[in-house]
């Protein structure tokens, strides 16, 4: 089953990834105050990047591994700027 690893930026600025089987439907739970307790107190102002994964096992491995990246780092991912991303994985 295809998944999406998803990352939203919120009003305070932060980002906030998560995984899904059904992208619209999950950014829709986020925007209404449905989905979590952090989106919720905390609400999305855009999606900012995501990528499809063949699993939803394999979009929350990239999920576990991109919330362990430092803020520069996820900023480069969602910029699109790989050179900035591989000199930070050094």
């Amino acid at each position: 089953m295809p998944a999406w690893l998803y990352i939203l930026r919120l009003e305070s600025g932060q980002l906030y990834a998560g995984s899904t089987t059904d992208l619209d439907r999950r950014i829709e739970e986020h925007y209404s105050g449905h989905a979590c307790r952090t989106t919720k107190i905390d609400p999305p102002v855009e999606l900012v990047y995501s990528e499809g994964w063949a699993t939803f096992a394999d979009a929350r491995r990239r999920e576990a591994q991109i919330k362990r990246w430092s803020r520069s780092k996820k900023e480069a991912l969602v910029s699109g700027d790989l050179a900035k991303l591989k000199e930070l994985a050094k």
